[in-house]
């Protein structure tokens, strides 16, 4: 079984480049979309912990099955661990037999990015250049490097209660040709942006947008609410806005629309990309991409570094699964 760690990650980015990864896995991602019918999926199974989180994200095909193990607590930083930590599987479904093992801390911000600025290539206006950061923490030069793939980005106006995040994410991206505009609130970072995005961490109903701050039609891409009792814009923003969410199932339960009654209605990510239904910001006013996480994306960014690894040999054939001459006759691994 093949397994990957987070320096077998490293060694693939390194290959093939950040630039061609993110663009190899927004097409990814938007290949499974637009077969979206072919999935079999559900919510995913979330464990509510003192302090925390705890979730499975199964999805798969007729051909493989992909689940991840992820996390969420905010305040692990203040013992310096991690906020969110993941694992993931990739295995067929014609045997079952696990495929590959994966790090999924890092896949997941990278594919997080990469549906990101998958959904702003279709909903945002086309000549955005400019960029509001919400929370700087570990998502968003990720955002940055994917968004920029897509748009001619000018400037990231950024604002974080944490002034040290900020200070991280200026120094990691002071090198990209780009503005970096330190802001002192939310409501100065959003000021003449084409695009928001919205990335904090608290478990918590925080109010970080609110309609009046929203001046002009932009694309919200609001990340941070991700488990119910989570969001981050006020209830009239999402009210007079146009909302597009990954999966309504399950949006209706974690995303900013589980302010909203449970009869409400929105466009799903699938049905922009197949153009079965036509938005952008430019026609249609302001936006909302309520995107909470979806195992459809864990299954793209797991096939795609999958293909990389057997590519360019790279990762650790460990033995996981029994192999034995007899198959049946378990019992021959322990005897003497």
């Amino acid at each position: 079984m093949l397994v990957l760690q987070i320096d077998d990650i490293k060694k693939i980015l390194e290959k093939v480049g950040f630039k061609a990864f993110f663009l190899k896995l927004i097409d990814t991602i938007e290949e499974d979309y637009k077969n979206w019918n072919e999935f079999d999926k559900i919510p995913r199974v979330a464990s509510h912990v003192d302090g925390g989180v705890i979730e499975l994200m199964p999805i798969s095909n007729k051909k493989l099955y992909s689940f991840k193990y992820v996390n969420g607590h905010p305040k692990n930083p203040k013992s310096n661990k991690l906020t969110v930590m993941a694992t993931g599987q990739l295995s067929l479904v014609k045997t079952g037999e696990p495929l590959m093992f994966s790090e999924m801390t890092l896949l997941t911000a990278l594919r997080t990015a990469a549906t990101s600025a998958l959904a702003a290539k279709y909903l945002a206006k086309k000549d955005s250049k400019i960029i509001a950061f919400i929370g700087n923490g570990a998502q968003s030069e990720f955002q940055y490097l994917a968004f920029s793939h897509v748009f001619d980005i000018k400037e990231i106006r950024y604002y974080d209660v944490d002034i040290k995040a900020m200070q991280k994410m200026a120094k990691n991206l002071k090198n990209y040709d780009v503005k970096l505009t330190a802001c002192i609130d939310a409501k100065d970072a959003v000021q003449d942006a084409d695009i928001i995005t919205t990335m904090t961490a608290d478990k918590t109903n925080q109010t970080i947008l609110y309609k009046d701050m929203i001046t002009k039609d932009v694309f919200i891409n609001a990340i941070g609410g991700d488990c119910p009792g989570k969001t981050e814009l006020k209830k009239d923003l999402v009210e007079s806005s146009t909302v597009v969410v990954e999966f309504l199932e399950q949006s209706k339960i974690e995303g900013e629309i589980q302010q909203l009654d449970d009869d409400y209605t929105c466009a799903e990510l699938y049905e922009v990309l197949r153009k079965e239904i036509d938005l952008n910001v430019s026609k249609d006013g302001t936006i909302i991409f309520d995107s909470v996480g979806f195992a459809l994306q864990d299954y793209s960014v797991l096939r795609l570094i999958y293909a990389y690894a057997k590519e360019l040999k790279i990762g650790s054939e460990l033995n996981l699964i029994p192999n034995m001459k007899d198959v049946k006759d378990l019992y021959s691994l322990v005897k003497d």
